[in-house]
């Protein structure tokens, strides 16, 4: 059990255990001291997004960081991806993004990348905790060792031209009219200074961020501002991104949102059209509709299928050979270009297509129906409630209505309290049902157990 670490980093509500300024600090001492280089002047690149708790935690981290011996170069505002990709460019140590993604502005989060733009394993991690968890005096740098910290906001600019040149050389995106839902969060900057020096007409939205905005009936999450402003501008595509930018969803000109699973499809198919999709396939979790896993095998392709979580797509990748994987919520990651998920890349990828064959987004992108799939959230008091008998009979009881035309998903959040139920089959009105009934179990038997 980890006391810290859930899928993607630490994550909690600011100002609360464990997203506390005095937990910000040991963090930063112990991954100080785990990775501080003896060969060179140690390094390390923080970014965040837009939440003022991001100062709070931002200041702690140096503070830990410096005091364990490390230079400090902060990033302000940029993607999570964006942090990755520096890490390796900076020649960095280690990688410290100050985001809770697609959480409200209350929570916040720390994710952490090795020097060579990869999450950090779980063994790293519990060893991150274990040494929070103890006397930390022996990890500091004597008193003529202690880093220094400078901030580099011009960085940003390294991050766009990157993401320019993953496009092809001879495709420009002249021609389209795009929305882009920054989500007031870290992709407010470069993801509509990307898009317009390709060549495209750019409308941007909820770009104006106060720390308290980020995500809030916005972006990827709530993609019907995005949908509306489609629709009112006449635009070809309408990209939203969360807030850290490193997850993607689209709107084609017709309003309808795209998620990640006919994204990946989509990419997936131009790849192996041109000889690039490696591995065979793609990655996904067991989240992914099952209507993309029958489009992959009509075309020889297979889909293999992880825990829930982009770093588990990611370690089965590269332990397997696959350069194509990602989410259903927008998570892709094309590892030709980055080593986590981003969503302005897998945009560019898609938009790449549409100027290749000249079609619109809705053409594009609709690449198998979906089958029938319900996902709903159950808040709960804590405790453990799948462990409870009348949930665990009602789930036994939902598999055996569901038979093996069907998949039933019951997990919990890695980073909320909550129970996410998902079903889905060809018969819907049955998945409805089954699913329901699942969250109403779990309801009661929380609301008895608090």
């Amino acid at each position: 059990m980890r006391k810290y670490f859930g899928t993607d980093g630490i994550r909690g509500q600011a100002n609360k255990f464990p997203m506390t300024p005095d937990v910000a600090m040991k963090v930063g001492i112990a991954v100080g001291h785990i990775f501080r280089n003896q060969g060179h002047a140690s390094r390390v690149v923080i970014g965040k997004d837009t939440r003022r708790s991001g100062y709070m935690l931002e200041n702690a981290l140096v503070a830990g960081f410096t005091a364990a011996g490390m230079n400090v170069f902060l990033l302000g505002p940029i993607p999570t991806p964006a942090v990755a990709m520096l890490c390796r460019s900076l020649r960095a140590d280690i990688g410290v993004m100050i985001s809770a993604s697609h959480n409200p502005y209350y929570d916040n989060g720390i994710k952490l990348f090795g020097p060579d733009g990869f999450k950090l394993s779980d063994e790293i991690e519990l060893q991150i905790e274990e040494l929070i968890d103890s006397d930390l005096s022996s990890c500091l740098a004597s008193h003529g060792n202690v880093g220094r910290a400078q901030r580099v906001d011009g960085d940003i600019y390294r991050y766009i031209e990157f993401a320019k040149r993953t496009l092809p050389r001879n495709i420009s995106l002249s021609g389209l009219r795009i929305v882009v839902d920054c989500a007031n969060g870290a992709g407010y900057k470069v993801a509509p200074a990307a898009l317009w020096e390709l060549g495209a007409e750019v409308i941007p939205i909820n770009v104006e961020p106060n720390g308290v905005n980020i995500n809030e009936d916005c972006g990827s999450t709530h993609p019907i501002g995005l949908m509306k402003k489609v629709h009112e501008v006449r635009a070809d595509v309408g990209i939203a991104l969360d807030g850290d930018a490193d997850r993607v969803l689209l709107v084609d000109e017709t309003g309808t949102v795209i998620d990640g699973d006919q994204l990946m499809a989509v990419i997936a198919e131009s790849w192996a059209n041109a000889n690039r999709l490696e591995g065979g396939g793609i990655v996904a979790t067991i989240m992914s509709n099952l209507g993309l896993e029958r489009f992959l095998a009509d075309h020889n392709l297979k889909l293999e299928r992880t825990k829930v979580g982009d770093r588990y797509v990611v370690e089965h990748m590269r332990q397997n050979g696959f350069n194509v994987g990602g989410e259903q919520s927008g998570h892709i990651v094309l590892s030709d270009f980055a080593t986590t998920g981003d969503g302005l890349i897998s945009a560019l990828q898609i938009l790449s297509v549409v100027q290749q064959v000249n079609k619109p987004l809705s053409e594009v992108c609709h690449k198998f129906e979906p089958v029938p799939q319900l996902l709903k959230n159950v808040r709960t008091g804590g405790g453990k409630p799948l462990e409870n008998k009348r949930v665990q009979h009602a789930i036994d009881e939902a598999r055996a209505r569901l038979g093996v035309q069907g998949r039933l998903v019951i997990r919990p959040s890695g980073t909320e309290p909550l129970i996410r139920v998902m079903a889905e089959g060809d018969d819907r009105a049955l998945i409805e049902k089954v699913v329901n009934d699942i969250v109403n179990v779990i309801a009661a038997e929380s609301t008895a157990a608090a």
